[in-house]
């Protein structure tokens, strides 16, 4: 796992409306390339500000890179793919469904990450989709706005993040043209991924600024790292542990690491969905519950609207916002993007933003209901769960 690198200045961003209000801002300053990943880009309400924003970058010549998820954006409402290449934006939908669709397991591998660099100089990295706050493409309006972070980079890390997204991006358009039988393009393609770099210098202060890295997790080189750097930070934890995560079906690991916390005295708080989006998964949740409450651990649900959020605090100083949920879509399957950070002054950002939600939008789940909820209840969770591990099954993984 790599170390640490200073001189970082992070600011945390709740919300669709602060990032978008801040992504737009940068991306309207941008002088020479913008690269913006995400799971779902949905061109409604406030998601078209970013579209717009994007468009202009590359009327005025700025280099603009856009990856989606072919599951979470199956694809561009027209007129925007139209738009969008007028434009000079460099767009592509990554893994589309094809014939037979989720069907095919290897079609589970999915970019889940949510990483944005502008000019070498600044990233984001989150949680947060390219989707308005207030609406959901399955619910409709919202009564209130998803609960979920993003947080804004300078600092050295932003090298990391670029070179990241500029060699998918490139490894990506090798496939395409070998695809094509275009061996020439593929060939540069792949140069360019072994060589692209930020096309600015970064402003980075050696020795200042909050400790931070970046850490991924894919299907060839990082396997494992965001599943080991939660495991690390749970069993180094002495005090308090604060995690809330959408989709939360931690391995046994985990959950023998929050347990364990709970029992040598740290307080274990987890804030989890009340409101569910994916059956399967907010019932599979369900049946963990009794083991981790057993062991010591508090569970909060949160009620007020979606709970979208990835992030952690632990011990006032240690703490990561990012993509990956604690669940084996994200921990197994999908390329997903954290960042971590070591700093007291942005961990007590979250933390803060952390105890407003536990003691103003969520409900603490009773032990002794939790234990005498009905049998079809009861029954409904575990099928649930023994679903979900035979899905997984088919990938050839174990959880």
């Amino acid at each position: 796992m790599p170390d640490y690198s200073a001189g970082h200045q992070l600011d945390l961003l709740q919300g669709a409306q602060a990032f978008f209000d801040a992504l737009v801002r940068d991306i309207d300053a941008a002088t020479h390339e913008v690269r913006l990943e995400t799971y779902i880009f949905q061109v409604y309400g406030s998601g078209e500000r970013v579209a717009q924003a994007l468009m202009n970058a590359a009327q005025r010549g700025v280099q603009v890179y856009l990856v989606m998820d072919g599951v979470g954006t199956p694809g561009l409402p027209e007129p925007w793919p139209k738009r969008f290449d007028a434009a000079g934006v460099h767009w592509l939908i990554f893994a589309p469904l094809g014939t037979f669709g989720l069907l095919r397991p290897s079609r589970w591998r999915r970019l889940h990450r949510k990483l944005c660099v502008v000019d070498g100089k600044l990233a984001y990295c989150g949680g947060i989709n390219i989707l308005d706050d207030w609406w959901d493409p399955h619910y409709g309006p919202l009564e209130a706005p998803r609960f979920d972070f993003t947080a804004r980079i300078t600092g050295p890390l932003v090298r990391d993040t670029h070179a990241a997204m500029a060699q998918f991006w490139w490894r990506r358009q090798m496939v395409r043209s070998a695809q094509q039988v275009d061996w020439a393009g593929a060939w540069q393609a792949l140069q360019q991924a072994v060589h692209d770099d930020p096309v600015t210098g970064q402003v980075m202060t050696k020795g200042k600024g909050a400790l931070a890295q970046l850490v991924l997790r894919d299907n060839v080189r990082f396997r494992a790292r965001i599943e080991r750097t939660y495991s690390q930070a749970l069993g180094e934890a002495r005090k308090d542990i604060m995690l809330a995560n959408a989709y939360f079906l931690p391995s046994r690991k985990i959950r023998r690491s929050l347990v364990s916390a709970a029992q040598r005295g740290v307080r274990v708080r987890l804030l989890l969905q009340g409101r569910y989006d994916y059956f399967m998964s907010y019932h599979g949740t369900r049946a963990l519950y009794g083991y981790l409450l057993a062991g010591g651990v508090e569970i909060y649900e949160y009620q007020s609207s979606f709970l979208h959020a990835k992030v952690a605090v632990v011990d006032g100083h240690w703490a990561t916002v990012g993509s990956s949920n604690i669940d084996p879509l994200s921990l197994l399957l999908a390329r997903e993007a954290n960042v971590v950070v070591n700093d007291a002054a942005f961990a007590g950002t979250l933390s803060a933003a952390l105890e407003q939600a536990l003691a103003h939008h969520a409900v603490r789940l009773d032990t002794h209901q939790h234990a005498q909820r009905s049998l079809g209840q009861k029954l409904l969770d575990r099928v649930a769960l023994l679903v979900m591990h035979a899905l997984l099954l088919l990938t050839g993984k174990r959880y």
